[in-house]
């Protein structure tokens, strides 16, 4: 995988997902799709690299992971994710915990937050991130939900 030394500073956003906590989640969601990937680190069969801009794809009704640059742009990610979510997808996040932040409360807290209890270390990283860590997780409307178990009831 070659030097990973830059995702562990200021010169990049991106924070490799740590490996154990992520086959933890695809255990309880069964992800169908990395939303923010490169080819080198991407969790699942279906990813969107930068070059193909997930942030302009539909994520359609997938199980969707996503571990976002932690940078400006950032806020884009959340609601794309949280619209995501009321179009039909899920889409279980990895964001760092900034709860004074406009795109936390805009989008974050419409979610089901879970507070990572310490800090993360990410990737090969053998120190800890700078900063704290929650999982949020987007899913559709209870109404969508609803629809999709009659649909599949009928066939």
């Amino acid at each position: 995988m070659g030097d990973l030394s830059v995702h562990y500073s200021s010169k990049t956003h991106e924070w490799a997902t740590p490996q154990d906590l992520f086959d933890m989640l695809d255990e309880v969601w069964g992800f169908q799709l990395d939303v923010c990937a490169t080819h080198e680190n991407a969790k699942c069969k279906e990813y969107f690299t930068i070059d193909d801009d997930g942030l302009s794809q539909d994520w359609g009704d997938k199980v969707c992971w996503m571990n976002p640059p932690y940078g400006r742009g950032i806020k884009h990610w959340i609601k794309k994710a949280h619209d995501s979510a009321e179009s039909g997808a899920t889409v279980v996040c990895l964001l760092p915990s900034r709860t004074d932040t406009s795109y936390w409360h805009d989008y974050v807290m419409k979610g089901d937050i879970t507070f990572l209890r310490g800090r993360l270390k990410f990737g090969n990283s053998k120190n800890s991130a700078p900063f704290p860590s929650a999982i949020v997780v987007f899913q559709p409307p209870r109404e969508t939900l609803m629809r999709r178990i009659k649909e599949a009831l009928r066939s």
